[in-house]
């Protein structure tokens, strides 16, 4: 059976439609047979393959490569890259997608506005290697390390290969977890439309896609071929409040809100300041003692939830704060709000692509030219800004004047009632009448908070390839430049301050009409709005939008890529098995990155409250040099046996020189049976960022951090007084002398193809990386503080102050793991056919240490963490497809395991349990259901399909970070909140 017939059986066991059915079609070829030829090439076709430079035929080719030819991509209705890569069996599950990069984000993941990226084998995406037809592209513009697979021309693409192996001996660092490589159409002709729309039943989130390809000129006969590619595809916003599995408040499962500031403001005991309320406010110093001993005045007022109140519950999103969960008793009477449904949990993106090329045969070469490039626009939305009055730069309190009296009153009565049991307390509230009513508030009338990024993407890029005058041998020459410029600016929900950092007027700040002082501090502390209230007047809005920052300059990078790269192969001599064949070649390239602060955020602009600037990281153009020479081998030492050696030696400016093999076999006593295996060293630099990023000081919010050295283990607990919560600021950043990291893989394997139609795989990997880059979490360093006790730094008395954050090359990491694959099919009545197939991708092992003599750590298998890759112990794709000449339908199953859920600050210190709390997540599994007709119109292509057959919700998964205040009762990392949607397409060629 040829490649060709083979690929009609592929395309016949198609999976089901659209990002939630692509991980059975990400991994539709079988194994055996490692690549499916290029369009129009016969399966005898010697061709450069990923993860090699020597030409061979795919089909009986060692390397564990995936390809996925453009007719399957249009067939199962798959709209962008993202939804390609997100669920491959073998992609990691790591917070790589538009939905997991939604909230408020922080450490590795600031920047990553509109991003979406690669992370096979859960090594990170820094750790994956992503091209297109064979050549790097740059980096996002603002993150600098992680590709955005968006950038890529889809329109445009004939096949995408996945490399699921270690490829640092061919292409240099960040080749750890894999090769991804996008190859464009070569020799198109004609003209073909598409458009495609993925509808959601609940509403929120729909996908659209059109696209257009033209091409004329036949490379054979002409001697020519040019061709021009665009796509342009929008993604609607999907907020929280959309999806009722969105729930914060669900206490008897171990989850509720760590935030205090709710729509209806919950009144606190703050402290005066010498320039905005030098009299205090109206709950400075007392004690109020609520019901369980506690002082509810430190802890937080709120007179929804006062005896006789309308409850917390009445506003909306609104929940009684669960201070038993968290550890903190004195908010007895205070509210939450569930940040999670105003945040928006699918990023709205548009984003236009557009790819043109030209080739022309010179003799028995060809000679190309190639442009693509792509202009995205994001708008990043999440909660609404949470006003917390302090005594510096936030000195907020609700004043009695004429515009505030009643409320004023309503509010102080309400507590002078609830305590009117003990006089000393009443008498005490009672002599501060008059005084600003200090509090925290979720501004809802300032509107939710956005970043809006646009991201340019250019690439030009042009090669010559040939055979040279030497018996079998060929060259290849090409250079590139790539390049990724973003740059954020703020949209609503952002506001000038007006203070400084010691309360005193910011004078550059706008003030608002009728506002008594500059910014936002001046519009609440002269009344004009009212945080007691959810309704506002017009001068109260009038003056907000007065003071509003929208359209500040937030931040902007720019990352560049030149490329020159040259390579000869061909034959040295024969063996019983075939010719030996060789492979040399050089590459050098300049990595240039850039990264601008924003003139809002200078010394003598005015403040803006909350604005994330990044000034502190702003790097004026930094390079880096990358020279490098590598060999490939292939001898095929007789029939069964071949054995393949490559190596390849970088210098990279300000690292050194490093040096990383590769060796692989492949042994086929039978065509039935084939057996293969592999071990290379890879490496991975740091990014400029990482390296070059200033310190970032922030104030942690969360309750779920303790003093590990009073308190082991770092879990508060109220009942013990060593282990109470503690709030330092924490320093993130770059380190100037951070190093590479190192990585030895291995792989064996075993494949079987009993029947024509019938394919089985089985491989193990193994991945060990050493002097890791990492951003340790709060946890993995309060967990390890005897490891790192310079990253906390403590006060004269021994508190900790701030615990530094930076990136630092730590320990080692060590992961394994099965890639299982089965195909099959039968020839059924009429001429149609039923095809069947499964992957799968099982976690054996996933381990760190912290430090090179630490030991290992407990299996990280199936473990909650906030950041990098949960590690999911079982990821498979199933599916059956029927079809004939012009009918298909295909159902699938795409299932992902359980895994252990996180347990907030009460239930981890054992100081609480919840009847209905879950210690594992479920299993999450969907179902989905396509059907495709070809038969009405010639070159008319008609496909419908349901996604989610059954609209299954997300698992219930605690994901509330009390720092930040993202995340839910949901986990973006493993679901797909849309749940059950429509999916229509038309495709015509001309």
């Amino acid at each position: 059976m040829n490649v060709r017939d083979f690929s009609r059986i592929l395309l016949a066991s198609g999976v089901a439609l659209g990002a939630l059915a692509s991980p059975a079609l990400a991994q539709s070829a079988p194994d055996i047979t490692s690549a499916n030829a290029p369009s129009g090439e016969s399966g005898s076709t010697a061709i450069i393959v990923t993860g090699s430079r020597i030409k061979q035929d795919p089909t009986k080719s060692a390397l564990p490569l995936t390809v996925i030819s453009n007719a399957e991509i249009q067939q199962n209705g798959i709209s962008s890259p993202e939804q390609l890569i997100m669920y491959l069996s073998s992609n990691g599950t790591g917070a790589d997608n538009l939905a997991a990069n939604a909230d408020v984000t922080t450490g590795a993941q600031r920047g990553t506005n509109g991003l979406s990226a690669a992370n096979l084998r859960g090594q990170g995406s820094a750790a994956t290697l992503v091209l297109l037809n064979g050549r790097r592209v740059a980096a996002h513009g603002l993150s600098g390390s992680a590709v955005d697979v968006n950038q890529i021309p889809f329109a445009a693409i004939d096949r995408v290969e996945v490399l699921k192996d270690g490829a640092s001996a061919i292409y240099g660092t960040d080749a750890i977890g894999g090769v991804i490589n996008y190859i464009t159409k070569k020799d198109y002709t004609g003209l073909g439309v598409s458009g495609f729309a993925d509808l959601t039943e609940a509403g929120g989130g729909n996908i659209y896609n059109v696209s257009g390809i033209a091409g004329y000129g036949d490379l054979k006969e002409q001697g020519f071929n040019i061709m021009a590619a665009v796509s342009y595809r929008w993604n609607r916003m999907l907020r929280g409040s959309q999806r009722d599995f969105v729930n914060g408040n669900q206490p008897q499962r171990g989850l509720s809100v760590d935030t205090r500031g709710t729509p209806l403001a919950t009144a606190f005991n703050t402290g005066a300041n010498a320039f905005q309320q030098p009299g205090g406010t109206l709950l400075q110093g007392l004690t109020l003692t609520a019901p369980n001993g506690a002082n509810a005045a430190a802890g937080g007022i709120n007179p929804l939830n006062l005896p006789g109140g309308a409850g917390c519950e009445s506003m909306d999103g609104g929940m009684a704060y669960d201070y038993a969960l968290w550890n903190s008793p004195t908010a007895y009477y205070a509210c939450a709000w569930d940040t999670g449904r105003a945040a928006v949990i699918q990023q709205p993106i548009e984003t236009l692509t557009y790819f043109a090329r030209g080739v022309v045969a010179l003799g028995a070469s060809e000679l190309s030219v190639e442009l693509t490039g792509s202009d995205a626009h994001s708008a990043k939305s999440f909660s609404n800004a949470q006003l917390s009055a302090n005594t510096t730069n936030l000195p907020i309190g609700m004043p009695l004047n004429s515009l505030t009296q009643s409320t004023y009153d309503s509010v102080f009565n309400a507590i002078r009632g609830t305590f009117a049991g003990n006089p000393t307390q009443v008498a005490a509230l009672d002599a501060r009448y008059g005084r600003p009513i200090g509090f925290r508030w979720r501004c809802a009338p300032c509107g939710p908070r956005e970043y809006v990024t646009d991201t340019k993407t250019f690439r030009v890029a042009a090669g010559i390839d040939g055979p040279l005058p030497l018996n079998g041998w060929d060259y290849r020459v090409g250079a590139s430049y790539a390049r990724s410029e973003s740059s954020s600016v703020l949209g609503g929900g952002y506001y000038y301050r007006g203070t400084l950092a010691n309360g005193t007027s910011d004078t550059n700040a706008p003030t608002a009409p009728g506002a008594t002082a500059p910014g936002l501090v001046g519009v609440i502390n002269s009344g004009l709005i009212n945080p007691f209230s959810l309704t506002q007047t017009d001068a109260g809005l009038a003056a907000l939008e007065a003071v509003s920052a929208r359209g500040a300059t937030l931040y902007g990078g720019r990352y560049q890529l030149k490329q020159v790269d040259a390579s000869f192969s061909g034959p040295l001599f024969a063996l019983p098995g075939g010719d030996v064949q060789v492979a040399v070649g050089v590459d050098y390239r300049r990595e240039t990155y850039e990264f601008n602060g924003s003139p809002a955020a200078a010394a003598t602009a005015p403040v803006i409250f909350l604005a994330a600037f990044d000034n502190v990281n702003a790097l004026t153009p930094k390079n880096r040099d990358v020279k490098a020479g590598y060999a490939e081998i292939n001898i095929p030492v007789f029939d069964m046996l071949e054995v393949t050696g490559a190596v390849r030696i970088d210098d990279y400016s300000g690292f050194g020189s490093t040096t990383n093999p590769k060796v692989s076999a492949k042994f086929q006593p039978a065509e039935w049976l084939m057996f293969r295996g592999s071990y290379s060293t890879g490496f991975r630099v740091p990014s400029f960022n990482q390296i070059f990023n200033g310190i970032t000081e922030s104030p942690y919010s969360g309750s779920d951090l303790a003093d590990p050295v009073a308190c082991p283990g770092g879990l508060p607990n109220v009942t013990n007084p060593a282990c109470a919560f503690i709030r330092p600021n924490i320093w993130t950043g770059g380190t100037i002398d951070l190093g590479p990291e190192t990585a030895k893989m291995a792989s064996l394997g075993v494949v079987l193809r009993p029947a024509p139609r019938w394919t089985a795989s089985v491989d193990w990997w193994s991945i060990r990386a050493d002097n890791t880059i990492q951003l340790l979490t709060l946890r993995q360093l309060i967990d390890n503080a005897a490891l790192f006790p310079d990253r906390f730094i403590r006060d004269g008395g021994g508190t900790i102050t701030t615990i530094d954050q930076r990136w630092i090359n730590a320990g080692a990491r060590k992961t394994q793991g099965l890639e299982i694959s089965i195909r099959g099919g039968f020839d059924m009545p009429g001429g149609s056919q039923l095809n069947l197939g499964a992957d799968g991708t099982m976690l054996l092992e996933k381990k760190e240490k912290l430090t090179p003599t630490a030991a290992w750590s407990a299996s990280q298998i199936g473990v909650f963490t906030f950041a990098g890759d949960l590690g999911l112990r079982w990821k498979h794709n199933a599916w059956l497809t029927w079809s004939n000449d012009n009918l298909s339908a295909t159902f699938s199953q795409i299932f992902r395991k359980g895994y252990k859920n996180q347990a907030l600050p009460g239930i981890a210190a054992g100081t609480i349990t919840r009847p209905d709390y879950n210690p594992m997540v479920k299993d999450y599994a969907i179902y989905n259901l396509t059907v495709s007709y070809q038969g009405l119109i010639e070159g008319l292509k008609l496909t419908a399909g349901v996604k989610n057959v059954f609209n299954t919700d997300t698992p219930f998964a605690i994901t509330y970070d009390g720092n930040t205040g993202a995340g839910s009762s949901w986990e973006p990392r493993v679901a797909d909140p849309r749940g059950r949607s429509f999916l229509l397409q038309a495709e015509m060629k001309f």
